[in-house]
This record gives C-alpha cells, structure tokens and sequence, in this order.
C-alpha cells in the first residue's frame, strides 16, 4: 500500500476545511489518522469519505435522484471531492446542456485523494443544466448537474 504524502494530507485536510464534517477518522492499513475541528465534541458521530479505487466507474452507489420544485432531476455527487466536467484540463466536458444521457453516461469525475472516480448521472434524460462548477469541491449528496427525464 503506498504510503501518505504531506502532499496528499494537505488534501484530506483542504477536503475537510470545505466540509460539513467536524471530525474525520482515515485507517489505511497500519496508518490511522484523526482529525478533529477544534471545538468538536469527541463524542460526535464521525463522517469519513472513503476513497474509492481509481478505476473507471466508482463502487459507490448512485444516489436516489432529486426533483426540485423549478423541474428537472437533480444529479447528486456520490461522494466528496473535487468536480470535474472533462476527462482532462482543455478536453471537451462529458456532457453539456441539450446534451441526452443514459443512466451509465458519465457525466463527470470526483477527484479524491489524487484519485478520479466516474460519476454516472443515473437516469436517461435532456441535461439542462450543468450546477457544480468545474474544479470545485462538492459535498455529498450536492446538485452535480440537472436532467430533465425522458
């Protein structure tokens, strides 16, 4: 298993400073990492996002889709990290307004802990709207983009 950077706590840490979370408890083989906010009660139940492997399509699965008072399905990101909406810096985005997607179309990456997981937008629909901005940090469950159904 490879080993922990500064580089790569700097992350965990800037993922943490953008969260909800308070505290954060990583094991990664022998290496056990807490973190706490100061203030934070001990004793508060713990969310950890766990990095899923860097493979083409993540393992977590895809949220229930939300449908917002304006119309349109919600996309929610499956985990935290940061939104990307094409494969690589100056390459065209998965997919963009007017756009029709399938369930398992991808329709962006979340990128954590230098790992890029697929995010598949779960319904069949007209994309509408595009919501996370590229190269920002989304949490959990955050409008990723929105699909009117087909």
């Amino acid at each position: 298993m490879a080993e922990l950077t500064r580089a790569d706590i700097d992350e965990i840490l800037k993922l943490v400073d953008g969260s909800e979370f308070d505290e954060l408890k990583l094991e990664m083989g022998d290496l056990k990492l807490e973190l706490r906010r100061r203030g934070a009660n001990p004793s508060a139940p713990v969310a950890a996002p766990a990095p899923a492997p860097a493979a083409a399509k993540t393992s977590e699965p895809v949220a229930a889709p939300i449908v917002p008072e304006s119309g349109g399905t919600e996309v929610p990101a499956p985990l935290l990290g940061t939104f990307w909406h094409a494969p690589r810096p100056g390459a065209a985005p998965f997919v963009k307004p007017g756009d029709t997607v399938q369930a398992e179309t991808v329709i962006g990456i979340i990128e954590v802990m230098k790992l890029m997981n697929s995010v598949e937008a779960g319904i069949a629909g007209t994309v509408t709207e595009i919501a996370a901005p590229n190269g920002e940090l989304v949490e959990h469950g955050q409008c990723l983009i929105r699909v009117r159904q087909a």
